[in-house]
């Protein structure tokens, strides 16, 4: 088999089994306040941010949001979400940051239905569709956010294409993801071929491994309460529960997760709107 197939098998192999896993997750915490699927972070000293009473429990994890998406001015802005999950952090950004829409997408139907029963709020509407067939006009959004998804889509160039596409002269890519080492180098070389350009890069290990451990315990109790026991492993390591594979791949620095601000050129004699 040459190797450019090889290697699209493996990636609709992978997409295949995200295809179910969420599904699975969000069936099985119906019950529960699961608004995140997405690690955490806190800074030293801890940021601080204020929050509602009903978000102090995601208190972590919605600050992985926060540092993301105030990296720009979204106030006003038409903001797409691609891969939101349960909707938690479209939802909080919304209703903190006051974009003109927001528009969050993801491939999981059973996430898309959860969020439109959960998440309520004038502005924010959510689509169920594919980050590397994005079902938007070009030039349609003013910043497209991506919190810790890309790992898990078959082709990230592709997902990058499209953001590009979507996003208008002037708009943002606001992105936070992580790889292990020995993808590293795939990962850097798509970024550096995207045509947006790069404002902003930082690794940000220290902090998505100290909201890990803020969260660790509460999260080993949900895999324990919701997930049959061949599953834990694997659930630990989705958590980033204290002690995970991905915990320590962070620790040690096995595993690199960064954050990244892009914007997109503003062509020669074309105005950025």
């Amino acid at each position: 088999m040459p190797v450019i197939d090889h290697l699209f098998a493996i990636g609709q192999i992978r997409k295949a089994v995200w295809q179910l896993w969420y599904p699975f997750l969000t069936r099985r915490l119906r019950g529960e306040e699961v608004l995140f699927l997405n690690y955490a972070y806190e800074e030293e000293p801890p940021m601080d941010i204020p929050l509602a009473p009903g978000d102090e429990p995601n208190r972590a994890c919605i600050q992985l949001y926060y540092h993301v998406a105030t990296q720009v001015e979204l106030h006003g802005k038409n903001v797409l979400e691609v891969s939101c999950g349960h909707g938690g952090g479209a939802s909080y950004l919304t209703h903190t940051l006051q974009p003109k829409s927001y528009t969050a997408l993801d491939l999981n139907p059973a996430g898309i239905k959860f969020c439109k029963q959960r998440h309520r709020i004038d502005g924010l509407s959510f689509v169920q569709g594919d980050a590397e067939n994005l079902p938007f006009e070009p030039n349609a959004f003013d910043a497209v956010i991506n919190v810790e998804a890309s790992h898990c889509y078959p082709n990230f160039p592709r997902f990058l294409a499209e953001v590009a596409r979507v996003l208008r002269p002037g708009g943002n890519f606001l992105y936070a993801d992580f790889r292990f080492s020995e993808n590293l180098a795939e990962w850097e070389k798509a970024l550096a071929a995207t045509p947006l350009k790069m404002l902003r890069a930082q690794n940000i290990n220290a902090e998505v491994l100290r909201g890990m451990n803020r969260n660790s315990p509460r999260s080993q109790d949900l895999i324990t309460r919701h997930l049959p026991k061949f599953l834990h492993t694997l659930g630990a390591d989705f958590a980033g529960v204290k002690g995970s594979r991905i915990h320590n791949a962070l620790s040690s620095g096995e595993l690199s997760y960064r954050s990244y601000c892009f914007e997109k050129p503003v062509a020669i004699g074309s105005s950025p709107g």
